[in-house]
């Protein structure tokens, strides 16, 4: 029995390690396809802090995750790609803490007259629907084009502490948000009906949310614990 049980031990060991070997990893097809990595399970490098230099004490790297210990807020504590992109389609996993809310970024433009990258870059937001303190209204839970779009019913968030699979689809103002295979947003950037929505919303008074056509990726540290791997990049 003691002889089972130790080899049991032994394969649930591997299989772990096997697994975690196989995250922030590119498979054959993807490097032919033409995928890049943003994060390489090992380091924070290609990202730095917002308008800072490195990424700071709030992210570390755990265990193969991009580890965020929520020790920012509303300004400071987010960090940023070092390269600069437009049309993509951007992939990766996330589990957040409980009531924990995050959110990623994209072309965010990183300037001295803009505290932080939300004032620039849309946001696909990741918040823990079932147990935030609060009410949230339907463009602030999690899959949303945060303050714009909210997801739709078809929406399969998993539960707090799992892992959720997030895509992103910006093509030439065309954009996706997907969560765990399901594609939960869609809209046309800078149209008519995307004008009304920052005119007479959360950004009317932000004259440059959403205007630029490239920049930066970025992740929030709201002040809440989050986790993130095999996050991967496609250029379009």
């Amino acid at each position: 029995m003691k002889k089972i049980l130790a080899l049991t031990i032994i394969a649930l060991f591997s299989i772990s390690n096997c697994t975690r070997s196989l995250q922030n990893t590119l498979t054959t097809q993807e490097k032919k396809d033409g995928w890049q990595l943003l994060f390489d399970g090992k380091t924070t490098k290609g990202w730095h802090g917002y308008l800072e230099e490195n990424t700071g004490e709030g992210w570390i790297v755990q265990e193969g995750l991009l580890y965020c210990k929520g020790v920012g807020g509303d300004i400071g504590g987010d960090i940023v790609t070092d390269e600069e992109f437009d049309n993509f389609i951007l992939k990766l996993d996330w589990k957040i803490s409980k009531g924990g809310n995050s959110g990623v970024f994209y072309h965010v433009r990183e300037d001295e007259k803009y505290a932080a990258p939300y004032l620039t870059g849309p946001e696909y937001q990741l918040i823990d629907d079932a147990g935030f303190p609060e009410p949230l209204e339907d463009w602030q839970k999690a899959g949303a084009d945060y303050a714009m779009y909210p997801a739709g019913e078809n929406k399969k968030l998993m539960p707090q502490g799992e892992w959720n699979t997030t895509r992103i689809v910006f093509d030439h103002g065309h954009v996706e948000h997907w969560l765990n295979g399901e594609k939960i947003v869609e809209f046309e950037a800078w149209s008519k009906e995307w004008t009304r929505l920052k005119t007479e919303g959360k950004w009317k008074d932000y004259p440059d949310y959403g205007i630029y056509k490239s920049g930066l990726i970025g992740l929030q540290d709201h002040g809440n614990e989050i986790w993130f791997r095999n996050i991967k990049i496609k250029e379009l």
